[in-house]
């Protein structure tokens, strides 16, 4: 309908809106084949990635002779508390010893292997200097080689120094991260603006100030995922500290859990105690996850640069 006047046009009268708009009802989208089917295929995936996560936890609260005598996937007499003390004390706290040697060599190693990682991505994608796209090529090679590859002449060259079965011998090849060089360049080109930078050299901050200032904190979701993924290499690494130790207090948890599998045949306790061990080694990642998770967020340079 229109409403019209002698000597006007014709203005047309608008339509009342309808109710669910004008009240800001979301809307619902209706449910597809093809949404049903994708969540399905993921809900089984989650399940396929979670089941050995919960046979973990039912298999950690049973006792030794209850692991083969009861039903895997369900309790019998849980007993949780008492099972990660004994795998505490076991052996004068020596699994206490090798959850300590664990988070040194994670957390030390992934903390250096972010910040050089961070320090290369960046320069590799802000400054211009002769062989920055070879050295760069020469990283993407890294992150295709094998680190089994590498344990071999590894252990020849900390021979030569001196350093083999000591911490250094862990630590110092857990600080180089090819892969997160390589993320924190692709980051840094698209996520650090120029103009930012040159306002920053232009207000008078070195090149110091400038990367842990302002850098940082720009990169830190890169950051995180760089943290998080060589922080999980490092603490679930089996095969570096098999090759390079050989003082058992040394060891980190993965190898410490082998010695007690291995071991296992003589003294039947310790297959209770290994699965123990395994499901308490999972707890620091899930905290560590659940953590930084609220970290992990895009667009922190938004509206930072004015145009």
């Amino acid at each position: 309908m229109s409403a019209t006047t002698p000597g006007t046009a014709t203005v047309p009268t608008p339509a009342p809106a309808p109710p669910a708009a004008a009240h800001g009802a979301p809307r619902r989208h209706p449910l597809r084949p093809g949404r049903i089917l994708l969540v399905a295929v993921l809900a089984i995936a989650a399940g396929y990635f979670l089941l050995p996560v919960y046979w973990l936890l039912i298999a950690a609260t049973k006792s030794t002779d209850k692991l083969n005598g009861s039903f895997g996937l369900w309790f019998d007499h849980p007993q949780l508390l008492d099972n990660l003390r004994h795998v505490f004390t076991y052996e004068d706290h020596i699994y206490l010893r090798w959850v300590a040697n664990s988070a040194l060599y994670a957390g030390v190693g992934a903390t250096l292997a972010t910040l050089l990682a961070a320090a290369a991505g960046f320069a590799l994608a802000k400054y211009r200097f002769r062989g920055r796209e070879a050295i760069f090529r020469i990283v993407l090679a890294g992150v295709l080689l094998p680190q089994t590859a590498l344990a071999l002449p590894l252990y020849l060259v900390f021979s030569q120094l001196g350093l083999v079965n000591t911490y250094w011998a862990v630590l110092i090849p857990s600080i180089g991260s090819p892969f997160g060089v390589y993320l924190c360049r692709i980051y840094a080109e698209s996520a650090v603006p120029d103009n930012l930078l040159e306002a920053a050299r232009v207000d008078g901050a070195h090149e110091g100030r400038i990367f842990f200032g302002l850098v940082l904190r720009i990169m830190s979701p890169a950051l995180v995922t760089v943290f998080l993924f060589q922080f999980v290499g490092i603490w679930n690494n089996y095969f570096l500290p098999l090759v390079m130790l050989s003082d058992q207090r040394k060891y980190p948890i993965t190898l410490g859990l082998a010695t007690w599998q291995t071991a296992a045949d003589r003294v039947p306790e310790l297959i209770q105690y290994t699965i123990g061990g395994a499901f308490a080694s999972v707890i620091p990642l899930v905290i560590a996850m659940l953590v930084l998770q609220r970290y992990w967020r895009t667009g922190l340079t938004e509206g930072s640069v004015k145009e």
